[in-house]
C-alpha cells in the first residue's frame, strides 16, 4: 500500500522551482519508501515515467550508460525501447532508483541536466560513503533531500487519524492539552508509533494483519538483516568495528547516560580509532547522533565535543525487535506489557528514542549536555537533548528533557535554565501526561514532539 508521506510536497516543490536546471537526489536509509513515494510521483506528476533500478539492471542496461555518454540521443533511444516507455520532452522523467550501486549514471547526470529534455530523481541509501563516490564527480546540478521513516504525522495519516493530528498541532499552537479521552488516544497512537516504528512495511503488515505486532516484527527483522548485510560488504579496515557498534546500540542506550563508552567494546579504544565507524551509521542514515555541546551558545556545531557521542537508531521499531528476540517479544508478549505500562525495564531507552526520532525528522541535528561537579564528584545537570531555532539574527536554544515516568524531577533544566538563562528560547520536558506550562517550561505529551 502506498502512505501519503510529506515529502511528496517537496518534490512538487522541487519540480516547480527547478523547471529541470536541477535533478534530485532522495537519500536515506534502506525501506524507508523511497522508490514506493518517487514513482508515485512520477506516476501522477509526469506525462510518462521511466524507472532504472540499479540494484536489477542488466549488465546491457549498464553498457549503455558507459557507450553512449557523448552521445545522449543513443542513450535515450535504447532506455525507452528496453523499458517500453515512450519519453516526452518537458513531460517526462527519468528515475535512477538505488544509483550509489552504480556511480556511473549519477556522475553523468550533469550533462543530462544540461540537455534539458527531462527530468531526474536519483534514490539511495549510503549515497556519500567512500565506496560509493570514489573515481567520480559529484554533480553540482543536483540538490539533495534526505528522506526519513514515517514520522508521528505520518503514521497518523496510515491509521486514518488525520483530524486527531491536525488537532495535536492545533493544541500545541494554542498551547492548551487535549481533553482526557483524546489525550488517551492519542498516546496509545504513540505507543504504537514506539512498537511498530516509521518503516512502511512495518506499518504495512501491523495494519494488514489487523494488529498484528509478530507480523510487523517479522518485516522489521528483515529489514535488520538487510541492514547487516549492508554492513557486511563494507570495507575490510573499519567492517567489524561497524558491526560492533551496530549490535551494542541496544546495550549503549540502556545505560543511564546512554553514550557510547568505547571502552566497554575493547580497552584502550579512542574516538579516533572509530571516526570512519560512526561516519558510516550517521551517513547511511540507520543510526542518529548525538554529539555533546561543550558551551551551548550560537552554532551549536561549533562546540561539539565529538568524543562524547550518543548513537541512537534511526527508527525505534526497529530498536525494540533489535534489542529482543523473537522469543522474548513472543514468549513474554512485551508488546503488550508496554502497551499498557507494566514494562519496568527499558522503556526509558524507547521513549527517548523515539523522541530522538521525531526531533530528526523535523530537521534538527541532535546534542545533548552534561556539567561535572567537582563538589558532588558527579554530573549535576543532565540534559537529554538541544535543539536551535538555527536564525542568524535571534540564535536561541532550546533545552529538551525525556521523561518516560509519569513522576520525575526537574532539578537538570532548572539548574541549566539558571546557567544559560539569556542563551534560551524555550525549554521543554516531554513527559507522558497532559500539555502544562509551569514555571515557565513547557510539558508536554511525546505526541506533541512533532510540533517542536
Amino acid at each position: 500500500m502506498v502512505y501519503k508521506r510529506k515529502i511528496y510536497s517537496k518534490l512538487l516543490k522541487w519540480k516547480e522551482e527547478s523547471n529541470g536546471a536541477r535533478a534530485l537526489l532522495v537519500e536515506g536509509a534502506r525501506r524507508i519508501g523511497k522508490s514506493t513515494i518517487v514513482e508515485e510521483f512520477a506516476k501522477n506528476e509526469y506525462r510518462s515515467y521511466l524507472l532504472i533500478d540499479f540494484a536489477k539492471a542488466t549488465d546491457q542496461v549498464l553498457d549503455y550508460f558507459k557507450n553512449n555518454k557523448g552521445n545522449l540521443n543513443e542513450l535515450f533511444m535504447l532506455l525507452s525501447v528496453e523499458y517500453g516507455v515512450k519519453l516526452y520532452n518537458r513531460e517526462s522523467i527519468i528515475i535512477f532508483d538505488e544509483v550509489q550501486r552504480f556511480p556511473t549514471a549519477r556522475e553523468l547526470i550533469k550533462y543530462l541536466v544540461a540537455d534539458g529534455r527531462y527530468d531526474y530523481i536519483e534514490t539511495g541509501s549510503l549515497i556519500s560513503i567512500k565506496e560509493n563516490v570514489q573515481n567520480i564527480v559529484i554533480p553540482s546540478e543536483e540538490r539533495k533531500l534526505k528522506m526519513y521513516p514515517m514520522d508521528f504525522e505520518e503514521f497518523c495519516l496510515a491509521f486514518g487519524e488525520e483530524i486527531l493530528s491536525d488537532y495535536i498541532k492545533q493544541c500545541f499552537d494554542n498551547r492548551q492539552a487535549l481533553s482526557d479521552g483524546l489525550h488517551r488516544k492519542a498516546m496509545l497512537l504513540f505507543k504504537q508509533y514506539m512498537l511498530i516504528g516509521g518503516m512502511p512495511q512495518a506499518v504495512d503488515a501491523y495494519l494488514q494483519g489487523n494488529y498484528d505486532f509478530e507480523a510487523a516484527d517479522a518485516a522489521k527483522r528483515d529489514i535488520i538483516e538487510l541492514y547487516r548485510d549492508d554492513i557486511l560488504k563494507i570495507t575490510d579496515r573499519y567492517r567489524s568495528k561497524v558491526l560492533s557498534i551496530f549490535d551494542q546500540i541496544p546495550g549503549f542506550l540502556s545505560k543511564h547516560e546512554k553514550r557510547v563508552i568505547l571502552s566497554n567494546i575493547v580497552d584502550g579504544s579512542t574516538i579516533d580509532q572509530y571516526s570512519d565507524t560512526f561516519f558510516w551509521l550517521g551517513n547511511s542514515m540507520i543510526c542518529n547522533e548525538c554529539f555533546l555541546t561543550k558551551d551551548p551558545n550560537v552554532g551549536l556545531s561549533l562546540n561539539e565535543e565529538r568524543s562524547y557521542i550518543k548513537c541512537y537508531m534511526g527508527d525505534t521499531g526497529l530498536l525494540i525487535s533489535h534489542a529482543f528476540d523473537e522469543n522474548e517479544l513472543v514468549d513474554d508478549q512485551l508488546y503488550q506489557q508496554i502497551m499498557r505500562d507494566k514494562l519496568s525495564i527499558n522503556q526509558g531507552m524507547l521513549f527517548e528514542n523515539t523522541i530522538a526520532q521525531m526531533l530528526v525528522a523535523n530537521g534538527h541535528k541532535l546534542y545533548f549536555y552534561t556539567h561535572y561537579s567537582e563538589e558532588k564528584h558527579r554530573n549535576d545537570i543532565e540534559i537529554d537533548f538541544i535543539i536551535s531555532n538555527n536564525s542568524k539574527l535571534k540564535y536561541k536554544i532550546y533545552p529538551i528533557e525525556v521523561k518516560s515516568s509519569k513522576r520525575y524531577t526537574t532539578t537538570s533544566l532548572v539548574r541549566f535554565r539558571e546557567k544559560y538563562n539569556n542563551r534560551i528560547g524555550e525549554s521543554y520536558i516531554i513527559h507522558p501526561k497532559e500539555f502544562k506550562i509551569e514555571d515557565g517550561i513547557i510539558c508536554i505529551p511525546p505526541y506533541m514532539t512533532m510540533c517542536i
